[in-house]
């Protein structure tokens, strides 16, 4: 009973706000003020380039830089983890909604608001339920090909802001581009010159002042330039007139349709949001030595794209680049971002018009040097010359995404699919050998590799892996090779100790062994069953069919077992490979 009150308080006990703050001193709430005003400042501009990625207005941008980094901050594990509109979310928003709806359209940011909602509530339930594990489907290396990917995608989805050009989608992303350099004769001079020099600002402040932020010195610098040089005159795009105040706050569409139609994108861009966030929070939390739990950080992830939601705004995510501009300036606690979520609600209330002259060309400049960060092709090599198998799956995802692009969730699937084939692959033929006793330690070895003698009298075997529905026709095939190799045996004794788990089809693989081998008179032994393997044989009541008299902690009690039951005048415990030291 008590332990069944403590599982349903552990499950809404996530529903409360983390108690992850400190008590607040001097020191402390200053340094979260300090981090607070240095994320508004990079989040403020960065979060309406964002929205523009995303097929949205500018200013939606800020809906989703304002509630919901306050609710990810409060519910979160993480102290220094900066919630709020991301590229990679940004970009698989606006794959997915462009063929439903023209983007920055009424109909657009309806589909967009309910996708916010549909992940939010996917990343509550699974966070609920403990079951952040799932984001494991999504392999690193999928990840790895699908980011690398990603980050030219978006960086060739700002190359027409960066021109003044119109940029066609119809025959996808890479026609696209290829029809936009054809037509570089009609680039847009101040546009071009405009985010050439946002980029300048951000290289430079990159390169001699770390410590200002590029992007807050490129809107700084080029909004006024802007205003002054009469930029909107000269026909060049800015960001234009902006509501002032706080979103309403309401409920977005619940038509079946539509909730179909954005189902897959929605789970898409819930693992990869939370993928994206987890691993910030856990790269920070090594240098802090924080504890982060995965599955209140969902919760926290999946609150805030509700609350996003509910601001009008589109799915969010964790920012690496935020979170690392909150960690380095000193944020002790989510009083950090509970200060950015403040200030960007100030600005929305005060000073929007002064936003109005904010060139395009400067958030697709934002962009670009966002995602440049992104690009890791060295991370490829590296996993390509450490496992070919992942390589070929970062490879695949890479290419996948490329070439369906602008819809990157057909890349993503893809190359997930793919590893989950090559790890069935992988697993199908696990490592089976025949044991023998090594002379120099004494431990039982692969006998074909390391040229021992073998056995007359017992076939002794090992194998490595989990024993599941792919491979147990692998083992039993092997099983009953040697058997019929070994025609004086009268045991076969089965090393269990690297099976580490075993399914209704591994136990019925054991069943059908023993059966078959005792029909030609061969007894099978298992040694060094695993507790959990244990449980499985005894619920499905192997233990007792195959009788516990054959059943051993280790391989060496069931050899001596085995020579003191071998009535065969022929046979020399003694000399017997497979005898114990």
């Amino acid at each position: 009973m008590r332990a069944e009150w403590l599982n349903r308080w552990a499950f809404a006990r996530r529903l409360i706000p983390c108690n992850q703050w400190q008590r607040p001193t001097p020191e402390r709430v200053r340094a979260d003020l300090i981090a607070g005003l240095a994320v508004a400042l990079v989040l403020i501009p960065q979060s309406m380039a964002y929205a523009a990625l995303a097929g949205m207005p500018p200013y939606y941008g800020l809906y989703a830089a304002c509630l919901p980094v306050m609710v990810a901050a409060i519910w979160g594990s993480s102290p220094q983890l900066a919630t709020g509109p991301v590229a990679v979310v940004a970009l698989l928003t606006a794959s997915a909604l462009t063929p439903l709806a023209e983007p920055g359209s009424g109909e657009f940011i309806t589909l967009a608001i309910t996708l916010a909602l549909l992940v939010g509530l996917m990343q509550l339930v699974l966070g609920l339920c403990s079951l952040g594990t799932l984001v494991n489907f999504l392999a690193h290396p999928v990840i790895l090909g699908f980011t690398n990917a990603a980050a030219i995608v978006i960086a060739l989805s700002q190359v027409n802001n960066l021109l003044g050009l119109p940029l066609s989608r119809d025959g996808g992303m890479l026609a696209g581009i290829v029809e936009l350099l054809g037509d570089l004769a009609n680039t847009h001079g101040p546009t071009l010159a405009m985010g050439l020099t946002a980029i300048a600002i951000m290289v430079a402040c990159r390169r001699w002042l770390p410590r200002l932020p590029g992007v807050l010195a490129a809107v700084v610098v080029l909004t006024p330039v802007s205003y002054l040089i009469g930029y909107e005159g000269l026909g060049g795009a800015v960001v234009g007139s902006i509501p002032a105040g706080l979103p309403t706050p309401a409920m977005p569409s619940w038509e079946w349709e539509t909730i179909r139609a954005l189902l897959s994108t929605a789970a898409i861009i819930a693992l990869v949001g939370f993928m994206e966030a987890i691993s910030i929070a856990k790269a920070i939390a090594a240098r802090t030595r924080d504890r982060i739990d995965p599955n209140q950080e969902l919760v926290g992830q999946g609150l805030a794209n509700l609350a996003s939601s509910l601001s009008q705004a589109f799915p969010v995510s964790g920012s690496f680049s935020r979170s690392a501009v909150n960690h380095d300036n000193g944020a002790r606690s989510g009083l950090a971002s509970v200060i950015t979520a403040l200030l960007v609600a100030v600005a929305l209330l005060l000073f929007t018009p002064l936003l109005y002259h904010l060139p395009l060309a400067v958030l697709a400049a934002i962009i670009i040097m966002a995602v440049s960060g992104l690009i890791n092709f060295r991370a490829m090599v590296q996993t390509w010359r450490t496992h070919r198998d992942d390589g070929a799956a970062a490879l695949t995802t890479f290419v996948a995404t490329l070439a369906f692009a602008p819809h990157l969730d057909y890349g993503i699937l893809i190359g997930a699919g793919l590893a989950i084939i090559l790890y069935l692959l992988r697993t199908m033929r696990p490592r089976v050998v025949i044991l023998s006793r090594h002379p120099e330690d004494g431990t039982l070895r692969d006998a074909r590799l390391f040229g021992l003698p073998e056995s007359r009298h017992i076939a002794a075997l090992r194998f490595d892996g989990a024993l599941y529905f792919a491979n147990v026709g692998h083992l039993e095939d092997r099983v009953l090779e040697v058997n019929h190799e070994y025609t004086e045996a009268r045991f076969v004794l089965l090393v269990s100790d690297g099976i580490t788990s075993i399914d209704s089809s591994g136990v019925e693989a054991l069943h059908n062994l023993h059966r078959r081998l005792h029909e030609n008179g061969v007894t099978l032994v298992l040694a060094g069953v695993k507790l959990q393997v244990w449980e499985v044989m005894q619920r499905a009541g192997l233990i007792e069919e195959i009788g516990r008299e054959n059943l051993f902690r280790n391989e060496n009690e069931a050899i001596r077992a085995i020579h003191r039951r071998i009535d065969d005048p022929q046979f020399d415990a003694a000399c017997c490979p497979l005898r114990p030291a």
